[in-house]
């Protein structure tokens, strides 16, 4: 069984602005391990174990670095690359795989991937690829977000709406990011909950209201014009004007 080698013990912390990862690895235990180490080191994780949903998600959102392993079931992670490349996506991927040939290497990377990393690995090695590969292909996430009126800054944790600053509390901050990464687009109450405290979320999604309506609260005070929409039966999209 592959696993993450554990980093050296350190005396101080780096910070880096948070990058939306796409993790695509079929191995639980792999997969759980990128997915809460990642997420730990501040970064926005989705966990997905297939190809066909990957494509999905490639085609519906946007990710600053997808974590791509070559053994996945049906679909090879290299084919799955290369329709992404195919499609004209220029997402940046890592190849997270245990074989490491010469030959295998650079079959990867004639594929179209950004870098090739062999298992088992240290977080902190991984974290620096990501940091490195955002570098080269200046696909560095940018530390501001605007949707609307709203400005989100991620070094500061500031937010405005207009001209007007709006205290939010950690987890209303969260939400309102989550929201604004996927604006115009419905996020679901399970994909909110696990966006803030799991990586499998099996509980009740009722909790996810009250911070959503305590969110519009202070948001509306300021301008009277919902941009949280209710989408029944689904979750919450975030109006684009």
């Amino acid at each position: 069984m592959t696993v993450l080698k554990s980093p050296p013990a350190t005396n101080h912390t780096v910070e880096h602005l948070p990058m939306q990862l796409l993790i695509i690895e079929d191995d639980s235990v792999m997969g759980k391990a990128l997915n809460q180490g990642l997420t730990e080191a501040g970064h926005h994780c989705r966990w997905i174990k297939d190809g066909k949903e990957a494509l999905t998600q490639l085609q519906d959102a946007t990710y600053d670095v997808v974590l791509l392993d070559i053994m996945l079931p049906g679909a090879t992670g290299i084919e799955l690359l290369k329709q992404v490349r195919a499609a004209g996506n220029k997402t940046p991927v890592i190849l997270v795989t245990a074989l490491g040939s010469v030959e295998e290497r650079v079959a990867g990377l004639n594929a179209g991937a950004d870098d090739y990393l062999v298992k088992p690995f240290a977080l902190a090695e991984l974290s620096a690829r990501i940091e490195a590969v955002c570098r080269r292909t200046n696909n560095r996430p940018p530390t501001t977000m605007h949707v609307a009126d709203i400005t989100l800054d991620l070094s500061t944790r500031r937010v405005r709406r207009g001209e007007q600053d709006i205290e939010l509390t950690p987890m209303e901050f969260s939400l309102l990011e989550l929201l604004m990464r996927y604006a115009g687009q419905v996020v679901t109450r399970k994909m909110l909950c696990e966006h803030l405290w799991e990586y499998d979320w099996e509980g009740t999604t009722n909790v996810i209201e009250v911070h959503i309506n305590r969110l519009r609260n202070k948001l509306d005070k300021i301008v009277k014009q919902p941009l949280i929409q209710t989408v029944r039966g689904r979750g919450y999209a975030l109006r684009t004007s």
